[in-house]
């Protein structure tokens, strides 16, 4: 239904307006009257309407005025028609200018009034359809985006794209949320009533079919999201008729900031959804009820090196070992499986970087092994993980074979690895047998930058790492990751974030609840 606002300071127009028009004939419910411009204001606000009925001539505010106020403020404003018992030409010519479908003169013809609300229900319901499906398409599009990002794929122009899509930039507030069961995912609309109207988000889907939002949550205060995800999560749990967990992360900044806040929505769905069945969890909260969760992750820190160097004994005894510790300690499950899910999105990361397929990997794995949250024992978790490192271990070793003639690969996987000493592109040709001019173009045609841009982007991905992370001084930052001249460092810094690295490292870039 769509909503309309009628504003006169006369109160018999406003009574004759109510009554002589079956507003719901015509697909309209009239939400509010008001008999003065400010008051109308207000209401336009409030309810933001499709449709505003006003008078032209009204003290304070006229009617001519409330419009282009409206006009100037509002991101979608109402369609309006103006009354007015003054047959003047220029008030019309004026009116026609700011957005008012027609201008008609008191008293109101009754079937004229009809007419025109019919031809524009079928105009507003049409645009609104019309916007729906531009939304929805780009929606699928971003969605299958954040999809792809935070099962490890890192490609400069993937994020770019999303970010523009997003309209995201370096500061940009994040915070991510996930509901089960999955049937939630079918009630997102009910997500940006229980925030703010102005809340923008999006969705994505992981590999086990999981769906989580993005939230740009800027301006929106700790109360109002607690606030708002309980009711969502009673909401969602009413609609559903069964118990519904909604999880909430830190609050982050960027699009860079994703799989940090995918690797939290993982965390709490292992270490709590298995415990507890429906409410609503912190991440800030969660840290504070202890640490299990990076003990469960730091015992699998080894295993990586086993599968890059291709050894299947190093990989079976590493994994007995840390199953062994698990049993004395008598960890969780739902911990062991949060520890492991850690250690699936760092082999998908590695297959990404050697041009390999992650999401064909894991399928393949679960497919013989079955879901990771289907395994309830220590006894299948082992199998799990020993069949999930020698499948990655033999999958790394094709695709480094299939590499190894690929000379342009190899010079990039050189240039990621010792990006900190000094590189120099003529070095790198003769290096690897190689024209300077051919390796240049071939570096631009496969990176899309050339070889300078692309090692000054790498370089200070490094040096914000460091600047969030430790205490070090600029000068040692800019050492540290390849620049010997601290204000090439700072110049470089500034053109490829926008900011300094002073302000960067003072900000905070990993805001909490």
């Amino acid at each position: 239904m769509l909503k309309a606002i009628i504003v006169d300071d006369e109160p018999w127009v406003l009574e004759g307006l109510r009554t002589m028009v079956d507003w719901a004939k015509y697909g309209f419910e009239l939400c509010g009257e008001a008999m003065n411009g400010p008051d109308a204001l207000r209401m336009i606000e409030r309810y933001q309407p499709d449709l505003v009925l006003t008078d032209i001539n009204m003290p304070v505010l006229s009617g001519l005025e409330l419009i282009s106020r409206v006009n100037g403020t509002m991101a979608r404003p109402p369609r309006f028609i103006i009354l007015s018992g003054y047959d003047d030409f220029q008030y019309a010519r004026t009116a026609l200018r700011e957005r008012v479908e027609q201008y008609l003169l008191k008293p109101v013809d009754e079937e004229e009034l009809e007419l025109l609300l019919s031809q524009l229900s079928l105009l507003i319901q049409s645009e609104i359809a019309s916007k729906d499906e531009r939304q929805k398409k780009q929606s699928l599009i971003i969605g299958g985006m954040l999809s792809r990002l935070i099962l490890g794929e890192n490609e400069e122009d993937l994020r770019m794209m999303a970010a523009n899509l997003m309209k995201l930039t370096g500061d940009t507030e994040l915070l991510g949320i996930l509901m089960e069961p999955p049937a939630a995912a079918a009630h997102l609309d009910a997500v940006e009533s229980f925030f703010t109207p102005e809340l923008v988000y999006n969705s994505f889907q992981d590999s086990a079919g999981r769906t989580g939002l993005l939230l740009q949550s800027a301006g929106l205060s700790r109360e109002s999201l607690k606030d708002g995800a309980r009711r969502l999560q009673l909401e969602l749990t009413g609609l559903l008729q069964q118990p519904v967990t909604v999880m909430v992360t830190d609050r982050m900044t960027g699009i860079d900031s994703l799989k940090d806040i995918y690797l939290q929505l993982l965390e709490m769905w292992k270490l709590r959804f298995g415990k507890e069945q429906g409410g609503v969890f912190f991440h800030c909260d969660f840290k504070k009820c202890g640490t299990e969760a990076s003990w469960e992750q730091t015992a699998f820190a080894k295993l990586p090196e086993k599968v890059m160097a291709g050894d299947p004994e190093g990989i079976e005894s590493c994994v007995q070992d840390i199953f062994m510790s698990y049993a004395r300690q008598l960890s969780a499950v739902e911990a062991v499986q949060a520890g492991i899910a850690h250690l699936e999105m760092t082999l998908c990361r590695l297959v990404a970087e050697h041009n390999g397929e992650p999401g064909t990997m894991m399928n393949g794995h679960q497919a013989k092994y079955g879901s990771l949250g289907e395994l309830g024992d220590y006894s299948r978790l082992s199998l799990y993980v020993s069949g999930l490192c020698k499948t990655a271990a033999d999958y790394l070793a094709q695709l480094q074979e299939a590499n190894e003639g690929n000379t342009i690969y190899n010079v990039i996987r050189y240039v990621d690895q010792e990006f900190r000493s000094k590189l120099q592109l003529q070095e790198l040709a003769r290096q690897f047998h190689m024209n300077p001019a051919y390796l240049g173009q071939l570096f631009r045609k496969e990176t899309g930058r050339s070889f300078s841009e692309y090692l000054n982007v790498k370089r200070i991905e490094a040096a914000k790492a460091l600047l969030k992370r430790t205490e070090l001084k600029i000068s040692d930052v800019a050492a540290q990751v390849g620049f010997s001249n601290t204000d090439y460092f700072i110049d470089k810094f500034k053109g490829i974030t926008g900011i300094l690295p002073s302000v960067y490292k003072n900000s905070d870039h990993s805001k909490q609840l």
